[in-house]
């Protein structure tokens, strides 16, 4: 049993789950089997890990230890709530882990309870009330995790609820706090980064999420960690996607799916799925953004209606992008963080239909927004907004707005962004500074192609292209593709299936389907049809 719980805090589920299971075989205990059961929790092996928890549960009943029992019931609670997606059978465990709460005392498990009511709670004040009287129990009893993991869900709910400074800051201490080995608990850890990330992406505060992410990685090198799982793999790859690194954010997102491929209705498996789908969008990948969307609804996934408005506008389903647009919209206080990112869509609608008035009034919705939080990121998708408008509108100076745009996503650490404010830039000043219209578009088409944006390096070059400059191109197949992509390119191009190809190049099957979305990703293909079609078309010469 030592053995076992030792190897939990390390993270060490292949141990940890031996040496349980050892302990069951001697004798089955509620104890055994509860570190039987986390061990499987651990493995992701959701299956064991349930029904490990219910058999513990019946014998701490059976035994009369009302603390064990407890603290099972609320993780049964947690697993059909986050994996299973079983609301009202969640609800009922986590209501009998506070009946037997009661009666077994005052200890700390108290604060775990509340922790977890507060998980599941939909009222944004009685949820922080819940995170408070955890962090009060922790504090009376001396439960270091507990003070800490409570610090990270308050400090993340109040990140939700626009408290945005306020809550960094909980964030923040409770980082500094596993930082300096105050927990040595691996789970404590993950859940603290894992509020991090979904604050950071709400926030889209890029800056603080590499920061803390740069300590993460001492801390898990220093104490010989694994790899965090499904849970921070969902919130980091919206992080990454925000910050530009596509290929990391891909298979963080990839594998967050994969992980929660146990439970079809999981709410974190849907938030998985739509944050890949809008990596997709932007990488042009629409086909497949369709694919991973179908059957997401805005109401129940949020965070789903960007890619899916971005995908009707793409096909010209106007009317389609503004409903979606609207839905969201009446979900949130038009003036909260969430709200921005939607507005800035609804003004590239209005003024696609043509609708140049409706767009300036929904901007000066999205400015009002913006002034009233501390984010560059919002202000800068309000002044791109504005940008916009100005241009469509014919009426003052775009150029003031794309510079503070430029400026605001610049700070956010966004360099996508800034690629598209450089090039918005220098479109508008061709007529009269040709030169700097000429230095914009050099620096954008450079960062376009840094970043494998295959259809924006198209445009960027364009524009250098209406200079009379002649960018030195990389051409899609070259300098774009390593060689191995460039190889399977070449035999996608002869029709060869995925397992044809790792036959010919001596290759598992999953490095192949890796290497497939890389080159659609860089080439902004949307299917393994349209790299074979460009594959015979470079290959005979023609572009």
């Amino acid at each position: 049993m030592a053995e076992g719980r030792a190897a939990l805090r390390r993270g060490d589920w292949a141990t940890a789950r031996r040496a349980f299971d050892e302990a069951i075989a001697a004798e089955p205990t509620g104890a055994a089997l509860e570190g039987s059961a986390r061990a499987s929790y651990l493995a992701l092996d959701f299956g064991p890990a349930l029904a490990g928890w219910e058999h513990a549960y019946a014998l701490y009943r059976g035994s009369r230890q009302w603390t064990g029992a407890a603290r099972v019931a609320r993780l049964i609670g947690y697993m059909y709530f986050a994996v299973a997606g079983d609301r009202a059978v969640a609800a009922g465990w986590i209501a009998r882990s506070q009946r037997l709460q009661s009666e077994s005392g005052e200890t700390s498990e108290r604060g775990w309870v509340a922790l977890n009511v507060g998980m599941f709670e939909g009222d944004r004040t009685r949820k922080e009330d819940s995170f408070r009287e955890a962090i009060e129990a922790a504090r009376r009893f001396g439960d270091v995790d507990l003070e800490l993991v409570s610090l990270a869900y308050l400090g993340a709910s109040m990140v939700h609820g626009d408290c945005i400074e306020e809550g960094m800051v909980l964030l923040d201490e409770a980082l500094a706090a596993v930082s300096g080995d105050e927990s040595d608990d691996f789970e404590v850890l993950e859940e603290i980064f894992c509020q991090l990330f979904s604050a950071c992406e709400y926030a889209h505060d890029v800056r603080r999420a590499d920061e803390w992410i740069r300590v993460g990685m001492a801390i898990a090198e220093r104490r010989s960690l694994p790899a965090v799982g499904a849970f921070c793999r969902t919130h980091y790859g919206g992080v990454l996607t925000a910050a530009g690194r596509w290929p990391e954010a891909d298979e963080a997102l990839t594998e967050a799916v994969r992980l929660w491929g146990m439970g079809q209705r999981s709410i974190l498996r849907r938030g998985a799925l739509a944050r890949l789908a809008d990596l997709r969008v932007r990488q042009g990948r629409f086909e497949e953004a369709a694919q991973l969307l179908d059957g997401i609804d805005v109401e129940e996934e949020p965070v789903a209606a960007r890619p899916l408005s971005a995908l009707h506008m793409a096909r010209g389903e106007t009317v389609r992008a503004r409903d979606v647009i609207d839905r969201a919209l009446g979900m949130l206080d038009s003036s909260s963080t969430a709200a921005g990112p939607l507005l800035a869509m609804l003004v590239d609608l209005e003024l696609a239909d043509g609708a140049v008035e409706a767009a300036a009034t929904t901007a000066e919705r999205l400015a009002t927004g913006a002034a009233l939080h501390s984010s560059p990121y919002l202000r800068a998708i309000a002044a791109l907004a504005r940008a916009r408008v100005c241009a469509a509108a014919g009426t003052g100076d775009p150029r003031t707005c794309l510079r503070e745009a430029l400026a605001g996503f610049n700070d956010a650490q966004m360099p996508v962004e800034v690629a598209h404010s450089r090039l918005e830039l220098a479109m508008a000043l061709l007529p009269d500074q040709p030169e700097v219209a000429m230095a914009e578009a050099r620096a954008a088409l450079d960062a376009f192609e840094r970043l494998h944006v295959a259809r924006q390096v198209d445009a960027a070059a364009a524009v250098l292209r209406s200079l009379g400059a002649r960018p030195a191109s990389p051409g899609r197949s070259g300098n774009l593709l390593t060689k191995r992509e460039a190889e399977v390119l070449d035999l996608l191009g002869l029709g060869l299936s995925n397992p044809e190809i790792s036959d010919r190049l001596f290759i598992s099957r999953k490095t192949v389907e890796h290497h497939v979305g890389n080159v659609l990703a860089k080439l902004g293909l949307r299917s393994r049809a349209e790299a074979a079609a460009y594959a015979a078309r470079t290959k005979s010469g023609v572009e």
